[in-house]
């Protein structure tokens, strides 16, 4: 049987992918678990995202399983002080037809690495409280609750939780 991290591979994005991690993005707007957003999101408004990330140090990785594109998975700039340079904040999404096949799971082991080669010294992640699924797998690979914003957000009148989920990355 194959091992599923022989599966999977990591291309850096292209402009040219951006229509399909916004389809992917998009995809989560309607369980309101995942993103802030409440409604879809297109290109144009994406673009200025994208070009905030970079090979170097702020990633925009397409995820493939099987040779076929499943998600995405992203370094983004963390406050935009020079403080917090070696801070950063990631962010994963599955198309829903992957998910629970662990793609995920060897996406932020992979991110974990190329931010420890590239002397970056915390990753953060912020996902609603109520998004079980995500913090499980968070938890599951080391990251722990650094934070808890109370009703910080409202997805059709409910207010919800942020926790901020931070790792330490070891050099």
């Amino acid at each position: 049987m194959n091992n599923i991290a022989d599966e999977i591979t990591f291309t850096n994005a292209k402009l040219t992918d951006l229509s399909f991690i916004v389809e992917i993005y998009n995809q989560t707007i309607a369980s309101r678990m995942v993103t802030a957003d409440t409604s879809p999101v297109t290109v144009d408004n994406r673009i200025e995202w994208f070009n905030a990330h970079n090979v170097e140090t702020r990633p925009l990785w397409l995820i493939n399983y099987k040779n076929q594109p499943c998600g995405w998975v992203s370094l983004s700039t963390f406050y935009g002080r020079p403080a917090y340079a070696k801070t950063v904040e990631i962010s994963l999404y599955i198309d829903e037809a992957f998910r629970g096949k662990k793609i995920g799971q060897h996406a932020v082991i992979a991110i974990e690495q190329f931010a420890q080669q590239h002397k970056i010294d915390t990753i953060l992640g912020y996902i609603f409280a109520h998004n079980s699924p995500s913090l499980a797998l968070f938890e599951k690979l080391g990251y722990r609750k650094w934070g808890h914003l109370f009703n910080i957000a409202e997805l059709d009148g409910i207010k919800r939780d942020l926790i901020i989920l931070g790792k330490q990355i070891v050099h």
